[in-house]
């Protein structure tokens, strides 16, 4: 059978590491099985949904490497959401209700307080004609709900046997009781579709074969497997995988721009950072950083993953970030550092990567060596610098050139370790720290470190 999964968000607002869990899972699976991704835009909800944000998502995905094989968007579809209502409606399994959120609220603390599970009691189904025209002259208009099978009607004493049971691809045997479930709305009063219906016709009619997704979906699954069954439609297998949570466990919003993957990228962190953590946080595997998609695929397993929350830390992403940065060669930045302003070659790269927590870090780098620095130097150590100053070595220089004029200065001026090196280098980059100065100076060239020793 040949795999077809979907990634399906909805465009109000940006994507965050939080959804990009389910989308890499989904993707790494498909293209692990040599099979197909599907991108389907939910915009469903025509208030709220945005084409600026489906495009957002788009450039976000893009910039991660996920590439869809299909896009698709919801609001295209709407006949045949209708069709499958109507298949429903006429089959007497999606049923009008007309009662208010405040009289479906009281009704809930009423069960409560009678220690009942707050189940909708179907008092849709017991409307009398009289009734419904009452309503529909108060203004009402109805919202409908599908009749869940063998429901057990609210009776304690029922034998009726009301469970689905699915052989999930990541938790295992899974089992949902549609007893303790109200009958799901399936479409609102003003007409509009909630997300279920819609997601399983689409599922259905582009042959989705898989549907991988976070836990707190499991519920829903169970109710989904039973429309599924009622359209006649093919079942797909489903996998519910742990939730990501902030470092200190909470819940990431969408709308709060939580570890927005648009926020990560413009960090300048590294999209197989992003991916590695993504995938790898909360599984028996080691979190490391993948250089490649197809590598992050092979490193994908569903029976490692975890059943408890999986806590991601923004830092995680700078350290993984700096590894794979490291790792890079000039071929692998080139273009990155052109586009930067940097016009360094291999040298200058090999020079400064161990320095770069990002491929942007060469920037600072560059000006350092192109541009102008603001010497450092102690008012102790100003005699021993016009020293050194008068022993810098002629052109041309090369990686030996530092060596040969520490060691000279040395044995001027009696100074070793960091009462030698020190000095020097906060003379001639106004810095405490970075690159290897035998791999600087030659870069620097002899003009402007006389300049600066000045």
């Amino acid at each position: 059978m040949s795999v077809t999964v979907r990634f399906a968000p909805s465009p109000t607002g940006h994507i965050h590491i939080g959804n990009v869990r389910p989308a890499l899972f989904n993707y790494l699976f498909a293209k692990k099985q040599g099979g197909n991704f599907v991108l389907r835009y939910d915009d469903t909800d025509v208030q709220r949904s945005k084409e600026e944000y489906a495009v957002g998502i788009a450039e976000d995905l893009k910039w991660l490497g996920i590439n869809p094989d299909r896009v698709e968007k919801q609001s295209e579809r709407f006949a045949l959401y209708d069709a499958a209502a109507a298949k429903l409606k006429d089959a007497g399994l999606l049923y009008p209700c007309y009662e208010t959120p405040e009289e479906l609220e009281r009704r809930r603390n009423r069960a409560r307080a009678l220690g009942r599970p707050p189940v909708y009691d179907r008092a849709g189904l017991k409307l009398t004609d009289e009734q419904i025209a009452e309503y529909e002259a108060e203004g009402r208009k109805p919202h409908w709900r599908f009749k869940l099978p063998n429901h057990a009607e609210n009776d304690a004493f029922s034998t009726v046997r009301t469970e689905v049971h699915w052989d999930d691809v990541i938790r295992g045997r899974q089992t949902v009781d549609l007893a303790s479930l109200s009958d799901p709305v399936l479409i609102r009063a003003d007409g509009t579709y909630l997300y279920t219906l819609p997601s399983i016709v689409d599922d259905a009619d582009m042959g989705i074969t898989h549907v991988i997704r976070g836990e707190d979906h499991i519920a829903n699954t169970g109710v989904q497997i039973a429309i599924f069954q009622a359209l006649g439609a093919q079942v797909p297998e489903f996998g519910h995988h742990n939730l990501l949570t902030t470092a200190s466990g909470e819940g990431l919003s969408k709308r709060s721009g939580a570890l927005s993957i648009r926020s990560l990228r413009e960090e300048g962190y590294e999209p197989m950072a992003v991916c590695s953590l993504a995938v790898l946080t909360g599984t028996s595997h080691a979190v490391e950083p993948a250089p490649t998609m197809e590598a992050l695929a092979d490193m994908l397993d569903f029976s490692g993953i975890s059943k408890s929350a999986a806590k991601f830390d923004p830092e995680d992403v700078g350290h993984l970030t700096a590894k794979l940065v490291h790792a890079m060669s000039f071929a692998d930045v080139a273009d990155r550092l052109k586009a930067d302003g940097v016009e360094g070659d291999d040298a200058f790269w090999a020079a400064v990567k161990e320095n770069c927590s990002t491929v942007s870090d060469a920037k600072k780098w560059w000006e350092l060596i192109v541009g102008s620095a603001t010497p450092d130097i102690a008012e102790e150590d100003k005699d021993f610098i016009t020293q050194a100053k008068a022993l810098l070595p002629q052109e041309p220089w090369t990686e030996e050139t530092w060596g040969e004029w520490t060691k000279a200065v040395k044995a001027e001026t009696g100074r070793k370790g960091k009462g030698l090196f020190m000095p020097l280098r906060k003379a001639i980059t106004g810095l405490a720290h970075g690159p290897d100065l035998k791999n600087m100076l030659p870069l620097i060239g002899r003009e402007k470190t006389l300049d600066r020793l000045s």
